[in-house]
């Protein structure tokens, strides 16, 4: 058989493989990122003045277990406010102290990790690199696209510019502006030069935090993290099992025939 005989017909519809590409861009994670990460930007740029707010955008920092990269800070004689972004759609719940939220779009609902929770490693390294204290530096988390929280959230858990809002109402001096000066200097001293190989290596080390993650078992009862244990007493005394980290709140156990 000729085989101009089936390409041909696929010719007719070359205009669709660019669309495919696009739709397929669009809905990707990465996408997705880079509009919360603009959102952002052009929230910060329009809104708050460039001579007292001070942006720097995705920002590498070493850590002793591999890397860590915020995505944005912002520095003030106001405090020094590092910004998680989250692109999410659907009902949003959660609470400051809980480790996991819940995303709930109709029937489909998941855990996902506290975005404070998650933004507080970027905190305490950046604190370390700058020697800087807990009322000097603001965690600020927000959330871009189609969300709705559906339970009260904490004043720094923002959609959108609203976060804007958060910084302007933090009035109180808390660095001078030489104070100033030597943050954003110490900040792209300290940070890793944006490479393809710093990103990669940032990317593998977040791919090992993740399978090791999912390769711990789960909470049974809360979905949250468990810690490794040993039977104390009774029939498994010396057996190991997985109990529930927030124990003795939640008694969820994994193993040791479940300790009957």
């Amino acid at each position: 058989m000729d085989p101009s005989i089936l390409i041909q017909p696929l010719l007719h519809f070359w205009y669709l493989i660019p669309l495919v590409l696009l739709v397929t861009i669009l809905r990707s994670p990465w996408f997705k990122g880079q509009v919360g990460e603009f959102t952002v930007n052009a929230s910060a740029r329009l809104f708050l003045d460039k001579n007292r707010y001070h942006l720097i955008k995705n920002v590498t920092l070493p850590t002793e277990d591999g890397t860590t990269q915020i995505d944005h800070i912002i520095v003030s004689r106001y405090g020094v406010f590092v910004v998680e972004t989250k692109n999410m759609k659907g009902w949003i719940f959660g609470n400051a102290k809980q480790r996991y939220w819940t995303q709930k779009i109709f029937k489909y609902s998941q855990k996902f990790q506290n975005p404070l929770h998650q933004n507080y490693k970027h905190v305490k390294t950046l604190q370390n690199l700058l020697d800087l204290s807990d009322e000097q530096v603001f965690s600020v988390v927000v959330f871009v696209g189609d969300s709705t929280f559906k339970t009260p959230m904490p004043e720094n858990v923002t959609h959108g510019g609203g976060y804007v809002r958060y910084i302007k109402a933090q009035t109180e001096q808390r660095l001078s502006d030489v104070e100033v000066e030597k943050v954003i200097e110490a900040i792209e001293s300290g940070r890793l030069a944006a490479t393809f190989s710093n990103h990669r290596r940032h990317v593998a080390h977040v791919k090992e935090v993740v399978a090791k993650k999912n390769s711990e078992p789960r909470c049974p009862k809360c979905q949250g993290e468990m810690v490794k244990r040993t039977v104390k007493r009774g029939e498994n005394i010396g057996k190991e099992f997985f109990g529930c980290k927030a124990f003795p709140k939640c008694r969820g156990i994994v193993g040791a025939s479940l300790l009957q």
